[in-house]
């Protein structure tokens, strides 16, 4: 699949950082380092601008080494770019840690995966056909 890409960044375009990887990482692009204090979000520009097929969109989620080794993550994971969204491509990171963490030009910040879906329409009825499990919500089946 072909994804037209503007890349306004000195940072090389989302790559997939190993032969099988779903996620394509996202770079910061800062003119100047960006701290993250405990508990605080702030909006990080990648410096790209994507134009997603029809009936696709690109999920940013968090990158697993972030999480673990710093506490940070992604805050609306996973975050949709719509496939007729044109502006920058952005990522909400949070610390989550009890220490700073610093964002620099080029640092991998996230990671882009992009999924194919289906637009619903919706069928209105006066019921639902039964299943085993019924309306059994949040933690019906147990620890």
């Amino acid at each position: 699949m072909n994804i037209k890409i503007v890349n306004r960044s000195n940072n090389p375009l989302p790559a997939y950082e190993t032969q099988y990887s779903a996620g394509l990482d996202l770079r910061a692009s800062l003119e100047e380092d960006i701290v993250l204090l405990p508990m605080q979000r702030k909006l990080i520009p990648t410096g790209i601008f994507v134009s997603i097929p029809e009936s696709y969109e690109a999920q940013v989620r968090p990158r697993s080494g972030l999480a673990i080794k710093s506490g940070i993550t992604v805050l609306n994971t996973p975050g949709t770019i719509d496939s007729d969204y044109r502006g920058e491509v952005k990522v909400i990171l949070i610390n989550f840690s009890d220490t700073e963490f610093v964002v620099r030009n080029g640092d991998r910040i996230a990671q882009m995966v992009i999924a194919r879906h289906e637009r619903a329409e919706w069928e209105q009825v006066e019921e639902l056909d039964d299943t085993v499990r019924g309306i059994g919500g949040f933690g019906h089946t147990g620890l």
